[in-house]
């Protein structure tokens, strides 16, 4: 089992003529493999602060992360090897595929620069890749990002992310740039690759709602600081801080958007994707 633990985690950033801005106040908490625990704040909150902690874009001002108990190296192959282990889907699949590359050479990459498998398997690793997230190998992988949807683009990111057999996953606001009729066929992706891979994964959201289907558990992140966390249904239908009520009560319909649709739905609107 993988574990990583952030533990009183602080993140300033220097403002030219206001000089710090506390981004991440004394933060604390364990994702484990198998899990799924959902970030959840307005824009500004930290959310995707704690993201380019975790993925190590950024480094804490105070506290420390951990993986397996291990502090993350900060250099090296031990650095490479941390990166190889935890992956990141990134919120725009506009921005995050390189328009000039095929989908082969995006999945590729990861592939060899991890030497996930000797280089006669490439080929069939993407295939396959390609495969697990509902691609067809044969129409995809010599087209290049413009030539796909939105939906299409963010499932060859997904699929880039596993490449290199990660054990745990970051995805920030995976859905948030695509159209509202494919969101929950990608969720229910995700939901699959980590009940598939024993993934442990942070979704990081500002929607309750779809952060109430898709986690075990929901932490409430307000200016820094995890206000609220615990199972997701005590958190939506019981929130004990007044910010988690006022998200929650913003809405604009949580009789329908808080109640759990049936398998049978959520197979009719993943067909969509």
């Amino acid at each position: 089992m993988t574990t990583l633990e952030f533990r009183s985690v602080s993140k300033r950033y220097r403002v030219r003529g206001a000089g710090h801005m506390l981004a991440l106040d004394d933060v604390s908490f364990t994702l484990t493999s198998g899990q799924i625990i959902a970030l959840v704040g307005q824009s500004g909150s930290g959310k995707s602060t704690i993201a380019k902690i975790i993925t190590q874009l950024e480094r804490q001002s105070a506290g420390q992360v951990l993986l397996d108990d291990a502090p993350i190296p900060r250099r090296g192959r031990g650095l490479r090897r941390y990166r190889q282990q935890v992956r990141m889907v990134f919120q725009d699949p506009f921005a995050s595929l390189n328009p000039y590359h095929t989908i082969r050479h995006h999945i590729e990459r990861p592939l060899r620069l991890d030497r996930v498998v000797p280089g006669d398997d490439v080929e069939a690793e993407v295939r396959r890749l390609l495969e697990r997230v509902r691609l067809n190998p044969g129409s995809t992988i010599d087209r290049r990002p413009h030539e796909l949807s939105g939906g299409q683009r963010q499932r060859v990111a997904i699929a880039r992310a596993l490449a290199s057999r990660p054990r745990l996953l970051i995805a920030d606001e995976p859905v948030s740039m695509l159209d509202v009729s494919i969101r929950l066929g990608v969720l229910n992706l995700l939901a699959d690759l980590q009940r598939e891979s024993d993934l442990g994964v942070l979704y990081i959201t500002h929607d309750l709602a779809t952060a109430r289907h898709f986690s075990d558990e929901i932490m409430v992140l307000n200016r820094g600081r995890v206000v609220e966390r615990g199972r997701a249904d005590d958190v939506i239908l019981h929130p004990q801080d007044e910010y988690t009520r006022r998200l929650r009560d913003a809405s604009p319909d949580p009789d329908r958007h808080f109640a759990r649709p049936d398998s049978t739905a959520l197979d009719q609107q993943g067909a969509f994707a």
